[in-house]
Order: structure tokens, then C-alpha cells, then sequence
């Protein structure tokens, strides 16, 4: 078993011992995972670097350590005997997406229960630290991994990190280390090995593909506190790509093994807290962690070291067609935009080949080769469509038709949603800190996400088939490119648009002869040509024609984007923002819509109501739980986001 301990830290009541309806309480165990892996085990084998990492004398095992959290019932028996494996997010344990509780950016050891969905449902709830940047306390607001590490002597080839910046204001100096997600992140800083590195660079490009002129060595430097300096500052909106060795090289890739293991020690284990609880486990992750899946699969890692399946469920969210950086050399898992292995083909599960650069290959291929092919739900934003990869996960490259759904998967784009719940709210910052041209997205798409969960359940449990895959396909002929799209939404007015020339594209990339093993050159080398960016196509109203449509957008109150223009104010004027969507709000009346120019009708002639608005939202909402695509029991929960909306948008 690759669970040698499981140091147990803290064990007591969760909620203050608070009862979930006929589950009962739950108790909550704070625990360190003390691993011991093979690296000659064809099960470990994929996992870059670790035959490097240094071996214990008496087993012969490579050793490391990984944070754990368990929310489980108290009384043996009261839950419904699965485990919902989930994958920390940035060393965060994010239950809102399932328990309807506030989104937010803080870092705190507190799993808010929200309206307890979860334990009601009687899930047991584990996670595993898996990040080695993530920084770890004794407050354990956090949860991560200590790695194993490569010796200096054994990092050859010569290789580097390559960390890119994209700040929203002008600054002198940056800390080293991911921040794209602003204040979610907090990473630990990538100390430099040489902070006189004669190799270092750093370049400056306006879009994220755009041709990068490289900054002066002169006119740059490392300080000790391991941030970079820049004569003149950073300017706000411009990319900026630092390249240089750092000091230390976790075996980042053990992360997943992490994962692997405490799933199938929870789930086999007579020795473990839930031994005799666990019959089904399912993974689940929220955009880096559904990449962090996706890259689980590809790597053909569900099989453990006993040649058992540690997951049968796999739930993977806000992925799009990406994974991750995530078993690489020199890799840091909260990177997203950085063109590298995680932008990597194949992006469909089934064997194709990339007209572009010859390769064949498929996202489920290797697990598919080595057995313990888990079921599989796959859950997209708008967003994930919009920044240009998620329809390459499902799309043919080679007829330019739709890829073949494999068996044991579904697939379901949240038309008109961003990649992260919206709120009733008009407001143009996100939580990042980022500004968007727009509105931010106000559609709250949680009730589909829980009746997804549910539904893999059934899957698994089961063999009880969930619905069928709703998502943009040609064969619906509901699939176009941006550029169409946008076309069709110019004559909704004060709607600002991206810019045609500064999206963001996925390329083909050249990551160099050693890639294969783990270790790229970098920044890497794009091909000639994208690849097709498919999206949804649009109603008369704006809103996506394509994949489940929460019953707020079937009865609309505005027009609802995947995409939302840069803020002028941040740089980068015209670029897509990660994450974020649009949601522009119809008139109120006839006159105001006539004044505007807004061919949209207004809400006073489209609802006679209020509450006609809301029997119109009730009838689509008990339309899709007909249809399974929603819970029943969340029919009037999606009346009540639908009546924050509507309130939002007539005031």
C-alpha cells in the first residue's frame, strides 16, 4: 500500500456536531498522508522525474508527505457508502459549487457546510494535498504536498521555468511566482538558483501570442527576496515571460499519486477512518483541478500499485480542452494561460490525428490501455468555449465534424455561463481584481453541476444512464467560430466586444526533443495556424443555443456571454479576461429600448409580471428536472436565483 501512516492531527465534530437531515452529524479529520511509491512500478512509471528522487535505504521506496482533510458521518452506515474524492484547488476545499455558499478568494481552514447539500445527500468528502507550491501552515488554511525532490546532479538536460505575468497595473516588481488568479493565489515564491544567471531572460509581448521582444539584461534583476526588479516598471496589460533555472526541482507530478493513493487507501484500506464506509469513489475537480483530471487520465494513473481502481467516477469541471502543468520538469500547477505542456494535443478523448503537426493520439487512450477506465461527466462554461480550447475537445480535427463520444462519458456545455457562478449583481470587477468592458455574467449554473454529481452517482451505483450530452456539435448544427458569433451580437448596443486580433488562440506548440519526458524548452515554439475555435451558436435573444440551459436563461432577463473584453484601465485593452462573462441586461420598458436602439424586446414586453416571470422560469425549470438534467428538489431554488435576477435588471 503506498499509504505507509496516516498521521491523524485532529479528529472532532464538524459544525459543532450539527445534524444533515437523516444522515446525522459529521465529524472532520485533519491528517498528513505519509506515502512510499515505486518508481519501477508500472503503475508510477508516467510520473515525471521520480526514478531521480532519492530512495529510503530500508524499503527501497521513494518517500513524501501530503496534507489530508475527511468529512465523513459519524454514525457507520448513514451515508450513501461514496466517497466524492475531490481535488484541492489551490490547496482550497471548495464545497460551493455543491452547497450553494458564498464563491470567494480568502484562504481559511473553514468548509463552510452552505445548505448542506452534500451531507444531506450523505457523501463522505475527502481531499489530499497535492500542490508542492502551495504554502503550508500550522493553521492548515491551506492543504498541500511536501514532494520529493530532484538532486541538483541528476537535472539534465539543462532546462529552466518559465513563469508569465500579465499585471493590472503598473508596477516595479513582481513577487516570482504564479499570479493570474490574484489573490487566490499566495503561491510559494520560486527561489533562482543563480540570481546572476547568465541564461535568464525576460521578454515582453502586447498579446499572448504576439511576437516577444526580449528586455535587456541590464534593465532587469532578480532581488533577494526572490522578486523581479524592472527599470521603468511593469506596464500594466503587457505580458511579460521570466525564464530562468530555479533553485529547487520538486517531482511535481507526485502530486497525482497523492491523489491516487488516498482515494484507493480510503475506499480498500481496513485500517483507514472509513474502512467498511466506502464501496464508490468519485473524483472531482473545478477548473485547474478538472485539468489536474484530465491530465489523471491521460497519464493512465487510476489503476494503484495493487492494480485496483482507486476512482469509478470521474467529474471533471471548467476544464475545457486543457490540462496542466501538472508532471513536468520545473512545472507549476496554478499556471492556466501559459502556452505549454498543458496546452498540449490531444484535446479529444478518442484517437486522432493533428493535421497540423502529424501527431495521433487520444485524451483516454493510455487508461484505456491499462484498465480501470473510470465513468466520466465532463462539464464546461461558456468560458472555457470562448478562450478557444473546449470545443477541441470534442471536436474531429481531422474532418473538421465532431469527435466521437467514447463510451462510459458525457459532456455538457452550461449555455450563456462563466467559468465561475455569477452573482445578482451588476458589477464589472471580478474577484481577482480584474476588470471587465462588461457586466460581469450574473448566472448562477450550480443547480446543473449538483444534478451532474448525482447523476454519476446513479452511473456508478447503478448503471442507471445519465441524460444524454448536450454541447455545441456540427452535426446539430450549432457550432461556430468566435468571429461568427460576434458578428451576430454587434446590434445589441453598449455590448463591447473583444478584439478580433487579440483573442486568444491554442496553437500547435514545439516544447523541444526532450518534451516526451517532461522536460520542455521554453517559452515553447507555436505552429503557423490555430486550431478552430468552435463555440456555441446564439438565439434571437444572445444567449447560446447550445448544451443545458439554466431555466433563467430559457426565460431571460438579459443577453449572457462565455466572454468579457480587458477594462482600458487594466492594459490590454480588447483581450479576453480569463474566466469572466458578459450579461447585458434587456430594457426595461419599450421606451428605453427604442431610445437605445436595442433591438432586444424590453422586460415590461416580454413578462406581464413579476410573477409571470417567475411561472414562466418554474414551468423550464420542471421541464429539465424531467429530463434529469435537474434535481427536482432544486426546481424552486432555481425560481429563487431566477427572482434575485429579474430584481436585479428592472430596478
Amino acid at each position: 500500500m503506498a499509504i505507509t501512516h496516516l498521521e491523524i492531527l485532529q479528529r472532532g465534530p464538524y459544525e459543532d456536531g450539527r445534524g444533515f437531515g437523516d444522515v446525522g452529524p459529521y465529524e472532520r479529520i485533519e491528517a498528513i498522508a505519509h506515502y512510499g511509491v515505486d518508481p519501477r512500478h508500472t503503475a508510477n512509471q508516467a510520473v515525471v522525474d521520480l526514478a531521480l528522487a532519492e530512495r529510503n535505504a530500508a524499503d527501497d521506496l521513494v518517500h513524501f508527505q501530503g496534507d489530508v482533510t475527511l468529512l465523513q458521518p459519524v454514525q457507520t452506515g448513514a451515508g450513501n457508502r461514496a466517497l466524492l474524492m475531490q481535488v484541492p484547488n489551490r490547496g482550497k476545499r471548495v464545497l460551493a459549487r455543491f452547497n450553494q455558499s458564498p464563491m470567494g478568494t480568502e484562504n481559511t481552514a473553514e468548509i463552510a457546510p452552505g445548505d448542506g447539500f452534500l451531507f444531506e445527500k450523505g457523501w463522505t468528502v475527502a481531499w489530499a494535498g497535492w500542490q508542492w507550491d502551495v504554502p503550508r501552515t500550522p493553521q492548515r488554511q491551506r492543504i498541500g504536498l511536501v514532494p520529493p525532490m530532484v538532486p541538483a546532479n541528476a537535472r539534465t538536460p539543462a532546462s529552466r521555468m518559465q513563469l508569465r505575468i500579465q499585471p493590472d497595473k503598473a508596477c516595479d516588481r513582481l513577487p516570482l511566482t504564479d499570479q493570474h488568479v490574484g489573490d487566490l493565489g499566495r503561491h510559494t515564491l520560486v527561489r533562482v538558483a543563480d540570481s546572476n544567471e547568465p541564461g535568464a531572460q525576460l521578454l515582453v509581448r502586447s498579446s499572448p501570442y504576439g511576437k516577444a521582444a526580449v528586455i535587456p539584461r541590464q534593465n532587469w534583476r532578480f532581488e533577494p527576496d526572490d522578486h523581479i526588479w524592472l527599470d521603468g516598471g511593469f506596464a500594466a496589460g503587457l505580458i511579460y515571460d521570466v525564464l530562468y533555472t530555479p533553485l529547487d526541482c520538486p517531482i511535481v507530478g507526485a502530486g497525482l499519486l497523492a491523489t491516487r493513493e488516498l482515494a484507493s487507501y480510503l475506499r480498500y484500506d481496513a485500517d483507514a477512518p472509513t474502512a467498511g464506509a466506502i464501496e464508490h469513489v468519485i473524483g472531482e475537480g473545478q477548473s485547474q483541478c478538472g485539468r489536474f483530471l484530465r491530465t489523471y487520465l491521460y497519464l493512465g494513473l487510476n489503476k494503484d500499485e495493487a492494480g485496483r481502481a482507486a476512482m469509478d467516477g470521474v467529474l471533471a469541471h471548467i476544464a475545457g480542452g486543457r490540462r496542466g502543468e501538472f508532471n513536468h520538469r520545473y512545472a507549476q500547477p496554478s499556471v492556466q494561460p501559459t502556452p505549454s505542456f498543458g496546452h498540449l494535443f490531444p484535446f479529444a478523448d478518442g484517437v486522432q490525428t493533428d493535421p497540423l503537426t502529424g501527431a495521433t493520439g487520444g485524451l483516454l487512450s493510455r487508461q484505456a490501455a491499462t484498465g480501470a477506465m473510470p465513468k466520466i461527466i465532463y462539464t464546461d462554461t461558456s468560458s472555457e468555449y470562448w478562450r478557444g480550447d473546449a470545443g477541441l475537445s470534442h471536436g474531429n480535427l481531422e474532418t473538421g465534424g465532431d469527435a466521437e463520444m467514447l463510451p462510459g462519458v458525457r459532456r455538457y456545455l452550461f449555455a450563456s455561463t462563466q467559468h465561475g457562478p455569477g452573482a445578482a449583481a451588476l458589477a464589472r470587477r471580478t474577484m481577482f481584481g480584474s476588470h471587465g468592458q462588461n457586466y460581469l455574467n450574473i448566472i448562477d449554473y450550480r443547480p446543473l453541476y449538483r444534478a451532474a454529481l448525482m447523476n454519476l452517482l446513479a452511473w456508478v451505483k447503478h448503471d442507471t444512464p445519465p441524460p444524454d450530452s448536450a454541447y455545441p456539435s456540427a452535426a446539430a448544427g450549432d457550432r461556430r467560430s468566435r468571429g461568427e458569433i460576434m458578428d451576430a451580437l454587434t446590434a445589441i448596443p453598449a455590448f463591447a466586444l473583444p478584439d478580433a486580433a487579440a483573442m486568444t488562440w491554442v496553437y500547435p506548440l514545439d516544447l523541444g526533443p526532450d518534451a516526451e519526458r517532461g522536460i520542455g524548452v521554453l517559452p515553447a515554439t507555436t505552429g503557423p495556424a490555430p486550431y478552430p475555435d468552435w463555440v456555441s451558436t446564439v438565439d434571437q435573444n444572445g444567449n447560446e443555443a447550445a448544451g443545458l440551459v439554466m431555466p433563467d436563461v430559457a426565460v431571460p432577463v438579459a443577453s449572457h456571454t462565455g466572454f468579457n473584453p480587458r477594462h482600458a484601465d487594466t492594459g490590454g485593452a480588447g483581450q479576453l479576461l480569463e474566466y469572466v462573462g458578459s450579461s447585458i441586461p434587456f430594457a426595461r420598458d419599450k421606451a428605453s429600448r427604442q431610445a437605445a436602439g436595442d433591438p432586444r424586446p424590453s422586460l415590461q414586453e416580454r413578462y406581464a409580471s413579476r410573477d409571470d416571470y417567475l411561472e414562466q422560469v418554474r414551468a423550464a425549470a420542471e421541464e429539465l428536472a424531467g429530463l434529469r438534467y435537474l434535481l427536482a428538489e432544486d426546481v424552486a431554488l432555481c425560481v429563487e436565483l431566477a427572482a434575485a435576477r429579474y430584481d436585479v435588471c428592472i430596478a
